[in-house]
């Protein structure tokens, strides 16, 4: 179960993620447009390919790190689903960017989380032919539950779209890299669906409409910002790798229920480092029933989370 604590900690770092973000959509000053966010998001994962100079070092290619020896050219069909893998990402961060901007992240991510979680775990059933355990799928639904109770209030309704679409091309992008790991292995699907996230990204550009607004974006933005939102796509970028090697390596709907577990690392990081986080990024509700909230949701998400290693 190695993959699960590769997941795990993979969220972690994605909490972290989390926090950074939802002070940069929010804050107008910072990076206003949802859109430019994800494709700088997109763009920036060509970074990634520099893990693959790591595989030249013996020990570290013994541990699974992809190396460039283990590369082939690609087949129309990797190439068509690391197409679609980069199409899906971008949809779901336009969605996830735009909904943070509109409503409080601790409604917004749960729901997205939730959505993907049960929409994975359907997927995989229908396309990979995933049959889980009865214990992994009790807790498979145990950490969706959890995750739920994480939000207080369900957002507006056109707040709810933008969430909806996020949670299922989140689960579509997963799904999609989990077969493309497996007609090309992760050395080849990892090194693809990078490059394709490229692609796509700069394809935009094409239009001139969004030239224009990654530009004015761009200038508007202040280096203290830019250095924000660089270091947030690192340890993203770092989250994503294990997440990635974590589905890879196990099953894909639990990879993603798993999600639920960064609330609870979200939950920690807010209250421990509050003092220090801007308003934007924390909730300091500490009514009773917040409190008692907090408490069934972290319970449920450990229950179910400790239920995969059964």
């Amino acid at each position: 179960m190695n993959w699960i604590l590769l997941a795990t900690f993979g969220d972690f770092l994605n909490a972290i993620v989390a926090v950074l973000d939802k002070y940069i959509v929010s804050d107008e000053k910072a990076l206003p447009k949802p859109f430019v966010y994800a494709f700088y998001s997109c763009l920036l994962s060509s970074f990634w390919i520099a893990i693959y100079f790591l595989g030249f070092i013996p020990l570290l290619a013994h541990l699974g790190i992809p190396t460039f020896r283990n590369l082939h050219f690609p087949t129309l069909e990797v190439l068509s689903m690391a197409f679609l893998t980069a199409y899906t990402l971008f949809m779901a961060l336009v969605s996830m960017y735009e909904a943070l901007r509109r409503a409080d992240a601790s409604n917004v991510m749960p729901i997205i989380g939730t959505i993907s979680a049960l929409s994975t775990f359907v997927l995989s059933y229908v396309f990979l032919d995933v049959n889980l355990s009865t214990t992994h799928i009790v807790g498979v639904l145990l950490i969706a539950t959890g995750t739920l109770f994480v939000a207080k209030t369900l957002p507006e309704l056109e707040s709810v779209v933008h969430t909806a679409h996020s949670g299922l091309f989140f689960a579509l992008h997963y799904i999609t890299m989990k077969g493309l790991f497996t007609v090309a292995g992760f050395d080849d699907g990892f090194f693809w669906s990078r490059i394709c996230f490229v692609l796509f990204a700069l394809s935009l550009l094409l239009v001139p409409l969004n030239f224009k607004t990654i530009k004015v974006q761009t200038k508007s933005t202040s280096k203290k910002t830019g250095a924000l939102v660089m270091a947030t796509k690192v340890l993203a970028g770092i989250a994503a790798f294990l997440i990635l090697k974590a589905t890879d390596m196990g099953e894909v709907s639990v990879v993603q229920a798993l999600d639920g577990v960064r609330f609870v690392f979200i939950l920690f990081i807010t209250v421990l480092f509050a003092h220090w986080l801007p308003t934007s990024a924390t909730d300091r509700d500490t009514r009773p029933k917040t409190f008692v909230r907090k408490f069934m949701y972290t319970i449920v998400i450990i229950a179910g989370y400790f239920l995969l290693f059964a």
